[in-house]
């Protein structure tokens, strides 16, 4: 099964997670070929821009919970530096990266958007991160979100019990463009992808090179230090048993019967 699917049109690379019945949560497959998928995209001379979204439902609904509950601290915190990887590597990339949100974006879904170079996002799509609600901090991703929306209204996203929507999503700044409501957000993102590809690509890259230093330039110590107060949240009882909740049955019941 592909996790990621391919299209082209107009100098666009269009790469969507396809796994619609986990509602593209990231666990390590899925993420294998977003690595490869990209890199691909990012090496290929016949494309100037690469669109990201989601094949399904949504966008992404976070990390995938069943691969971080199934392991010990060590590959839950390990994933997480992963995906933390992942993400911070898209500014890196000699391309724009533009991303369609439809649906909803998610705990690292959420993040995962937000890292983009540029987001497109539909009125109706429910933004959140649920981590803290859970029992512990997001993982990766916070300094790349303070840059987009300043340290306050980023510190206010990460512990809301509530989810916002497109529209405010888009006036806090964390989605650049907001669709029409009579489009989907990936309609909106390929049009503008398509504008942006038609530029001179040298000028695209050196702009986008230029602003993301500014972005950049603390996201991997940032990130490490989230991951470390992850690490040390999911050991608290509360984030155990939210853990909990995410095992399939068996397994969970085997963790039951090896503890007692």
């Amino acid at each position: 099964m592909k996790f990621v699917t391919r299209d082209y049109v107009d100098k666009v690379e269009i790469l969507a997670m396809n796994r619609p019945e986990r509602r593209n949560a990231l666990g390590l497959d899925i993420l294998k070929d977003l690595l490869e998928s990209v890199d691909r995209a990012a090496n290929d001379k016949d494309v100037n821009v690469i669109l990201l979204a989601g094949n399904g439902p949504g966008f992404s609904a976070g990390a995938d919970l069943k691969d971080f509950s199934a392991g010990d601290i060590h590959d839950t915190f390990d994933l997480n530096r992963r995906l933390g990887a992942f993400v911070r590597s898209l500014a890196l990339v000699r391309k724009p990266v533009v991303c369609a949100v439809d649906g909803f974006a998610l705990g690292g879904g959420f993040m995962l958007a937000a890292s983009c170079d540029v987001v497109v996002t539909a009125p109706g799509t429910r933004w959140h991160l649920p981590e803290v609600s859970l029992g512990w901090l997001p993982g990766f991703g916070l300094d790349t979100l303070a840059a987009r929306v300043g340290p306050f209204a980023a510190r206010s996203l990460s512990w809301s019990p509530t989810a916002i929507d497109g529209v405010e999503a888009h006036r806090l700044g964390l989605a650049d463009i907001l669709s029409l409501p009579t489009e989907t957000a990936r309609e909106a993102a390929l049009h503008y992808a398509k504008s942006l590809a038609a530029m001179p690509a040298h000028a695209v890259l050196t702009t986008k090179q230029f602003f993301s230093t500014s972005v950049t330039a603390r996201a991997e110590v940032m990130d490490d230090l989230a991951n470390r107060y992850f690490a040390q949240d999911i050991l608290h009882e509360t984030a155990r048993a939210s853990m909990q909740r995410f095992l399939p049955k068996k397994t969970a019941d085997a963790q039951v019967v090896c503890r007692e």
